[in-house]
């Protein structure tokens, strides 16, 4: 079928620009501070809940104490887990003194992971301006976070790891700004996104790369050479390169030219790749199509000439403020179900595939060791109910307990500071069981980008509020 012009332009322009150019690493100096001889790959793969996850029936207490806490909340609405169903997963984290928890049943293949020590979970996390309790944040002596509760605003400070301004880049993009001279001189994109162009691949330098999911084939671009495509599309090509080409001598065209140059140089590299034959199986799910594209660029690492790359995939429905609870439809228990099938899969491919010797994808690297994948969140969800009756939700929260997935994780264990599941207790900021978070973004984040390769010295321009709080590394990583 013929390409339309709409078609070619959407295509022309998709990549968005495969990475910053050259000469705009050299302008931020990152070309003397990072060696090129690294020959180590290391990957973060951001798996975003939009709508806001409910931590609260995603890791539940089974202690006596935390069990009546939790269940004396909820279950009357029928929003708790019930006990057979909270007991069906029990884990004993390292840190936490023989106290046990169940993970969601939904969760089997999570809850083999933990066990495994390749799962870990950090506790009560959120966008902090700086350490806050219930006194404070009640009597308005310290600072809060920029309009809390808000779906859009929650989701930025997220993203950007700033919770006291307006922020244009997200800490993924700003650390891929600092890092980009580790794949030089590969032009592929350092950031790459399955769900749209995000706030957290936004950097001030680093373009990032948005594609399609696994429904699409990664050879579905645009190719530079021409070769078997129809004769007017080829024409329209030719014309499209001599536009580019005119007014370089304004900074904005040229500007505008050499992105559309990298997008395209971008669309021929991804042209060669193609469908990847693996074996291992990914549940046809939105959240599984996005991370088998994943798996298809993280297995072209070599052929791209990577060394870091950030991912960001997203997964919708969180926002469950009705019919959370329930096996149909897009209930929190569905979409949990599928968050466990889906990393499941991702692991499994990056274990017996990538990271398998005997595969043909092996290129000489424990690649379980080498990607990190972690879940963010609007905000977590308060341990009331919302409303009543037997299609029952909860309303918007702020502190969230998160998933970090990868061979380099200190799994088994809880990081951060479980909160006290009372209403009005030390760790609610009004009457509802909204969790003033005891671990801030930053915390988590720098976390991450420390066993990415960020240097401690840019982790103030990465985290600007990092310093504000008692530690930046939590533990989770090897």
């Amino acid at each position: 079928m013929a390409q339309t012009r709409r078609d070619f332009l959407r295509t022309a322009a998709c990549a968005l620009g495969g990475a910053a150019l050259a000469s705009t690493v050299e302008s931020f100096g990152l070309l003397d501070a990072y060696a090129q001889s690294a020959n180590d790959y290391r990957a973060l793969v951001c798996v975003f809940l939009n709508g806001g996850n409910d931590g609260n029936n995603m890791v539940v207490p089974l202690d006596p104490a935390g069990w009546a806490e939790y269940s004396g909340a909820r279950a009357s609405s029928g929003l708790a887990l019930t006990e057979a169903q909270a007991n069906q997963l029990p884990i004993s984290p390292a840190s936490q003194g023989g106290r046990m928890f169940g993970l969601h049943p939904n969760m089997p293949e999570m809850k083999a992971l933990f066990d495994q020590g390749r799962l870990a979970v950090v506790c009560n996390t959120g966008p902090l301006v700086e350490p806050l309790t219930r006194a404070t944040y009640r009597n308005g002596s310290a600072r809060k976070p920029l309009q809390l509760f808000s779906h859009s605003d929650q989701v930025m400070l997220w993203q950007t790891s700033v919770a006291d301004s307006v922020s244009q880049t997200g800490w993924g993009g700003r650390m891929a700004d600092r890092m980009a001279a580790l794949n030089l001189p590969s032009t592929f994109s350092h950031s790459v996104s399955i769900a749209g162009v995000s706030t957290f691949l936004t950097g001030n330098a680093t373009r990032q790369l948005a594609i399609a999911d696994a429904t699409t084939s990664l050879a579905g671009l645009l190719p530079l050479n021409m070769t078997g495509i129809p004769a007017e599309v080829a024409t329209r090509r030719v014309a499209f390169d001599e536009i580019r080409a005119a007014d370089l001598s304004n900074r904005l065209v040229r500007a505008a030219a050499d992105t559309r140059a990298s997008a395209l140089q971008t669309s021929q590299q991804l042209s060669n790749v193609g469908f990847r034959n693996f074996s291992t199986v990914f549940p046809g799910t939105s959240l599984g199509r996005q991370l088998l594209q994943v798996g298809r660029v993280i297995a072209e690492r070599g052929r791209f000439g990577m060394k870091r790359q950030v991912f960001f995939v997203q997964a919708g429905g969180y926002d469950t403020h009705s019919n959370q609870r329930g096996a149909n439809g897009n209930t929190q228990d569905n979409l949990l179900l599928q968050l466990s099938q889906a990393l499941n899969a991702f692991y499994s491919l990056l274990k017996n595939e990538l990271g398998n010797p005997a595969s043909g994808f092996y290129i000489g690297s424990d690649v379980t060791r080498d990607v990190t994948t972690f879940t963010l969140s609007d905000f977590g969800r308060t341990l009331q109910p919302a409303g009543s009756g037997a299609v029952v939700g909860s309303d918007h929260g702020w502190g969230n307990h998160h998933l970090v997935l990868g061979g380099a994780v200190r799994g088994g264990d809880f990081y951060g500071t479980f909160p006290t599941l009372v209403t009005n207790g030390p760790d609610d900021a009004d009457s509802r069981g909204r969790w003033i978070p005891t671990t801030s973004v930053e915390q988590y984040a720098a976390t991450l980008a420390s066993w990415y390769g960020l240097p401690a010295a840019d982790l103030p321009a990465v985290f600007p509020l990092l310093n504000r709080f008692p530690t930046a590394d939590l533990g989770f990583m090897s």
